[in-house]
């Protein structure tokens, strides 16, 4: 459950079927997240332009440009979070084994897209731990899942979740410390 002031789940999906974006809350979640994770920069750019969105909507609101702000602050903090905080923004834990498994694929799909777009000189240095996960992220990303067992599909989305988890937040450390740029604050 996304705690109260967060942004959540449904507050991105919401934000998409206004924007008419034609991608899902998780990818565009993960999408944000390698962006971060990657050394992208939002100052001076729009969440929408930098992740290279446009809706069918035309201009967002106020009100939805002001809760992509958040979101951005949110992942920023999050991905940066001493405490590994950090958790890739999926359907809640009621919703369909399948649909959560699905959310998980975008968000990879998303987060690699992401981590793309920032371009940064950070990505030529990365370790080979680094790229090892970036490859590994990949392979999720071009996954098709086969259910069988309940409990052990459901185990294996939770490892699969957290190798995802701390995936990114090594990428966001790798590529926050060897960016000389970097100040280290969230902004």
């Amino acid at each position: 459950m996304t705690a109260p002031g967060l942004v959540g789940h449904d507050d991105i999906d919401a934000l998409i079927m206004r924007l008419r974006l034609g991608t899902e809350a998780s990818e565009l979640h993960g999408s944000l997240c390698g962006y971060l994770a990657g050394g992208g920069t939002l100052r001076g750019t729009s969440v929408l332009a930098a992740l290279q969105l446009d809706g069918e909507a035309g201009n967002p609101s106020a009100d939805d440009l002001a809760l992509l702000d958040r979101l951005a602050r949110q992942c920023e903090s999050e991905l940066a979070d001493p405490e590994l905080g950090f958790e890739p923004l999926l359907p809640e834990d009621d919703r369909p084994l399948e649909e959560r498994a699905e959310a998980m694929v975008d968000w990879c799909r998303g987060f690699l897209g992401g981590f793309g777009l920032a371009g940064t000189t950070a990505h030529a240095q990365l370790s080979e731990e680094a790229q090892e996960v970036l490859r590994d992220l990949g392979m999720v990303a071009a996954s098709s899942f086969d259910f069988g067992s309940e409990d052990e599909d459901e185990d294996a989305l939770i490892e699969v979740q957290e190798f995802v988890r701390v995936a990114a937040m090594l990428l966001h450390t790798e590529c926050a410390t060897s960016d000389p740029s970097a100040s280290g604050t969230v902004h």
